[in-house]
């Protein structure tokens, strides 16, 4: 793992100065060695966290004529025969990296090399005969890559705070980007918060040339193909197959390896995987004081069961200390509340190795999430919804309306998201359940300058674009399309890759390996959500495997409980970040609006945990980042 940065200027010459700079405050993502190219119009830079090839792995990499050059974020899980059949094709390797491989495999294919990588990755070549740059992300988005065009030049890198570091690159802030973070608890791509650096989408790949650029997508997950086997068991079998080849494969590692155990179906699996192929493995947990939001003793059962030397940790988040550090690292307004856990297991572990094999994406393969069973309850009732008269309906519309005991139960709440999902979602119920201001409470929200800003745009449209390429899907598989083209790639992996970086720890999924991801995705759709069981073709597998108690726990979410916090020890902490003078005149929202929303929630009157989190990101990411306070 590392920080990769660059500049490529079409005239003139480049300051080193800057791109050392840029390279500097990324550091922590590669502590462990740095490296830079810097010839006339361009410029690259490195810092490397050393995994593999300790001794001679630093970057950049150059071909045999020095005419190409390298710099990748990431691991090449097929490096080693990828290596072997370049070597008899007359290549020449300098050092032993899993890295090398690609600037070699460019020199053979060009920007088809992607084909053949299989891994994490985020690289940059540049190609001096054709005065060509290329950039590229793996197909997950697990390794960020970001960039910025000015002057008919680019820069590039890993984060958006390195780029902030070239002068000319100015601060504009997107009100879409803001929309957008509201509704989803990120700013997926081809956004950033700031208007002029745009993020490279996963699966994709730049090419930059005379100041032109062209990106392309090079991968994308297919549900259409299925495979027909004889019985279930044989779909286990292969399903059991392919993930044993991907773990095995993310074990290989010159530094200490061990696995993230929450005590989930998932990080179990691994785990136990992983105790199949070797005597001794490293296990880690973290648990919290409050009993509701702790898994520690699901994960003690799995390690004695599998015989791991097993660690686990229980910590008291101080969460005014850490939070702003957090939004440092994240570089722009991030919602998911579990990067605060998932952060204290990543500094835990690092403590006692370099890399951690996880769990992740064992639920978008398999249907694992309680909002997917929740989206087929509402989309069988919306259909019947739908057809009622509309005199009942505008009878409902004033109940809900009303201030009464029905307006506050369930069914009530049911009802919205059906009448939302109508008027803003076009039959989309799934997208209405990732969204956390949803259309209406935004309206509420924006001032009279932001809803002008965003009169052309809805964050609706970014959800209703990739759930549109799905119409010949079975309703599960929209859904998991939906999660592997915008869950996992702008949530799930930018939570992970910061949390784990920031503690210069690498972090590997199996469950995300793309020929893993290709195979279950050909699986019929009745094997991952089978009479309301979510994960049904893998649990039959895991039936002997896993002990029994695991196998039937409840799902639980790696959360925090803010709920209670913000009502108790962080209260003062929200009133003094969101109705001071200068968050209420930013300008985003109707200052009313924000007061109304804190007080229901310290009242006690609704839970709006999730928006202030959200609300809370985004104030303290306006203070250090345009403010410039050191928090």
């Amino acid at each position: 793992m590392c920080a990769i940065c660059g500049i490529i200027k079409k005239d003139g010459r480049i300051e080193d100065w800057i791109l050392k700079k840029m390279t500097e405050i990324m550091s922590y993502r590669g502590p462990d060695d740095e490296g830079f190219y810097i010839k006339e119009n361009a410029g690259f830079g490195h810092k490397r966290l050393s995994i593999i090839d300790l001794k001679t792995g630093r970057q950049p990499f150059t071909n045999e004529d020095n005419s190409i050059h390298l710099i990748c974020n990431g691991e090449i899980y097929n490096f080693q025969e990828a290596r072997e059949q370049l070597i008899k094709k007359g290549h020449r390797f300098a050092t032993g990296s899993d890295n090398e491989v690609i600037i070699h495999l460019y020199e053979e294919k060009g920007v088809d090399c992607l084909k053949d990588l299989r891994g994490m990755f985020a690289f940059a070549i540049w190609d001096e005969k054709e005065k060509t740059l290329f950039l590229a992300r793996d197909r997950l988005g697990k390794k960020p890559l970001v960039y910025s065009l000015f002057n008919n030049s680019i820069i590039f890198a890993s984060e958006i705070k390195a780029i902030l570091q070239h002068p000319e690159i100015k601060k504009d802030i997107n009100p879409e980007s803001i929309d957008i973070f509201l509704s989803y608890q990120a700013i997926p791509s081809p956004f950033t918060i700031f208007k002029n650096i745009k993020k490279i989408p996963s699966a994709s790949y730049l090419i930059w040339k005379n100041g032109n650029i062209t990106i392309e997508k090079y991968w994308d997950i297919n549900f259409n193909k299925k495979i027909k086997l004889k019985n279930t068991i044989e779909y286990e079998e292969l399903l059991w197959e392919k993930l044993t080849e991907a773990t095995k494969l993310r074990m290989i590692s010159d530094v200490p390896l061990g696995a993230f155990l929450s005590g989930g179906v998932d990080s179990s699996t691994i785990v136990g995987i992983m105790s199949q192929a070797s005597s001794s493995v490293k296990t880690f947990s973290i648990g919290f004081s409050e009993k509701d939001y702790s898994e520690l003793n699901y994960a003690r059962t799995v390690a004695s069961h599998f015989g791991t030397e097993h660690r686990q940790f229980i910590v008291t988040p101080d969460i005014i200390k850490i939070l702003p550090k957090l939004v440092w690292y994240y570089n722009e307004p991030f919602g998911d509340s579990s990067m605060v856990p998932t952060y204290y297991m990543a500094q835990q572990t690092k403590k006692y190795v370099t890399v951690a094999l996880n769990g992740d994406g064992g639920d978008e393969n398999f249907a694992g999430y309680t909002r997917y069973w929740q989206a087929i309850f509402m989309q069988k009732f919306f259909g019947m919804y739908i057809k009622y008269p509309k005199q009942i309906k505008k009878i409902l519309s004033s109940l809900l309306q009303s201030n009464n005991v029905f307006s506050k139960n369930k069914i009530s709440k049911t009802l919205q998201y059906f009448e939302e999902t109508k008027k803003y979602y076009r039959n989309n119920i799934y997208s209405r359940l990732l969204v956390s201001f949803p259309e209406s409470k935004k309206d509420q929200l924006y001032s009279v300058d932001m809803k002008e800003n965003l009169k052309d745009f809805s964050s609706v449209g970014y959800l209703q674009g990739i759930w549109e390429k799905t119409d010949n899907l079975d309703f599960i598989e929209k859904m998991l399309y939906t999660d592997f083209n915008f869950y996992i790639p702008e949530v799930l992996m930018v939570k992970m890759d910061i949390a784990t970086m920031s503690n210069a720890l690498e972090a590997r999924s199996p469950f995300l390996d793309h020929l893993f991801i290709e195979t279950i995705a050909q699986f019929p759709a009745e094997l991952k959500f089978k009479r309301w069981a979510s994960k049904y073709i893998l649990k039959q597998k895991l039936k002997n495997f896993l002990p029994e108690e695991i196998l039937k726990r409840k799902k639980m979410g790696f959360g925090i409980p803010l709920a209670e916090w913000f009502r108790t020890e962080m209260k003062h902490y929200i009133t003094d970040n969101l109705l001071n003078e200068k968050c209420l005149s930013r300008g985003y929202f109707i200052p009313d609006e924000i007061k109304q929303i804190v007080k229901e929630h310290i009242s006690g009157q609704t839970n709006h945990s999730g928006r202030l989190w959200l609300l809370l990101n985004l104030e303290l990411w306006h203070r250090i980042f345009i403010d410039g306070e050191n928090l």
